[in-house]
């Protein structure tokens, strides 16, 4: 029985031992562990008290004070600009300009008349690369926001919108001062102005245009309103070759021609314009300058056109009868040319049906002869003066030069020598001769006096211009 009672407590025994051996390696292992605590400790505090030492023997040590003092001069500059260092190294202070940016005004368009606001401003953009170059590439605005402010003048801090929230912006200027004025209506009467008139063929002409209203209401401020010339409609005539109709642009202007900044209800009007294509056939005269080289004369000009077909405002051919052509005679080297000579239009012409036209011009042996007792007239008495001439002359003589064929036939009453006497005044005076050359150039007139003595008398005469030159010949 002694025996099965040890059997049983055997393993009682065993799991008593273990517990005994555990607990003994437990206390074991930390016994080793705070050694070791204790060991590192002492080490730390050996190390403090060597660099607390070398500190002592380098701060109070005479040979190390200037660079002691270098260090902490050093020290004391980065602690103090801190932030400034960190902003240049830091990726988030990126910063970028966008100059020229669209200032967008909010208030009441309809009430107030705005004045002051600064077209544009610039603006810098701060913060990590990405988020400025997205906020550069976005679709910002800075903005006047004026909505709540009466009439009057207002100092207005400028804003921005659609940068982001990861950016942050800096406008110059920050701040603007405008000046809101309340509008008003006035009526004023249309006029108009044809735009693109070099891109409509030249050979069509364009009538008074017909509106559908000819008055328009323009709102502004006073000041505005009273420096209104006139409110023009701007019609497009661009490759236009017949009537047309069309919503021409209504813009107001001031006396200098500067546009004004208005509201003009309606903005545009319905205009009709009529298109034509006057025109008229007119010969073509030779006008010859210079003379001849060598003595010679010119014997004949013949062209291969004789009229050309202008084209232009029926008010300008009207007084049009006839078109140029000039000819230098001192450019002829040789006695039978063939010259191409471009066609001089009128003012106000706008095209020619031909531009130009080929000349030949035939020299002959020049001569010259005198033709005497051609009568002296007078224009342009407006003043219708009584006048006579102290030697009782009437006529005077005229030198007459070309070939020999064209200058047989001239006689007196083929040359028209005058006075004028617009500029006279009563009393004893000369007056310039002149002379009348004739049509096409061949044959050329020369005066033997250069001026003509008259006694014009402060009496003025109520008869006929006529009359009163008779009174002058009979003196």
């Amino acid at each position: 029985m002694s025996e099965n009672k040890n059997r049983l407590n055997s393993p009682d025994r065993e799991e008593t031992n273990s517990k005994t051996e555990l607990a003994n390696r437990i206390a074991n292992q930390s016994k080793m562990m705070a050694d070791k605590s204790q060991n590192l400790l002492d080490n730390v505090l050996k190390l403090i008290r060597w660099f607390s030492t070398m500190i002592d023997r380098t701060l109070f040590n005479t040979r190390y004070a200037k660079l002691v003092s270098l260090i902490l001069a050093i020290m004391m500059w980065f602690i103090v600009n801190a932030s400034t260092v960190a902003s240049l190294y830091s990726p988030l202070t990126y910063s970028k300009d966008r100059n020229g940016v669209t200032i967008t005004a909010k208030y009441n368009t309809d009430t107030f008349e705005l004045s002051g606001l600064p077209e544009t401003a610039d603006i810098t953009i701060s913060g990590d690369t990405t988020s400025v170059n997205n906020a550069i590439n976005s679709r910002g605005t800075v903005v006047a926001d004026l909505e709540g402010l009466t009439e009057g003048t207002h100092q207005v801090k400028l804003t921005t919108e659609g940068y982001g929230d990861n950016v942050s912006v800096k406008i110059d200027p920050s701040n603007v001062i405008i000046t809101l004025k309340k509008k008003t209506t006035q009526q004023f009467d249309l006029s108009y102005d044809f735009v693109n008139l070099d891109k409509m063929d030249s050979i069509y002409s364009v009538g008074t245009p017909v509106f559908e209203y000819t008055k328009v209401n323009v709102r502004a401020s006073k000041d505005t309103l009273s420096s209104i010339a006139f409110v023009k409609a701007l019609i497009d005539v661009s490759g236009q070759t017949g009537d047309f109709t069309q919503e021409a642009k209504l813009v107001v202007y001031n006396s200098s021609g500067q546009p004004v900044d208005a509201s003009i209800v309606p903005s545009t009007v319905s205009v009709t314009v009529p298109v034509t294509s006057p025109n008229k056939t007119v010969p073509i005269e030779v006008e010859v300058t210079g003379e001849a080289p060598e003595g010679k004369a010119i014997e004949s000009i013949s062209m291969d056109q004789q009229t050309v077909t202008i084209y232009g405002p029926q008010s300008v051919l009207s007084q049009i009868d006839k078109v140029a052509v000039t000819l230098n005679a001192s450019t002829l080297t040789k006695d039978e040319s063939t010259l191409l000579r471009p066609i001089a239009l009128p003012a106000g012409v706008n095209s020619s049906n031909i531009n130009q036209i080929t000349m030949s011009v035939v020299l002959g042996e020049g001569m010259t002869k005198e033709i005497a007792d051609v009568k002296i007239n007078y224009r342009n008495n407006v003043n219708n003066y009584k006048a006579s001439q102290p030697n009782n002359q009437t006529t005077t003589s005229v030198m007459v030069f070309g070939t020999e064929e064209n200058i047989a036939s001239i006689t007196a009453d083929d040359i028209v020598v005058y006075v004028d006497m617009l500029n006279a005044v009563p009393g004893l005076q000369e007056f310039p001769l002149q002379v009348e050359q004739p049509d096409g150039g061949l044959v050329t007139y020369t005066l033997t006096e250069a001026t003509y003595t008259l006694n014009v008398l402060g009496e003025s005469n109520t008869d006929s211009e006529t009359n009163t030159e008779a009174d002058v010949n009979n003196g």
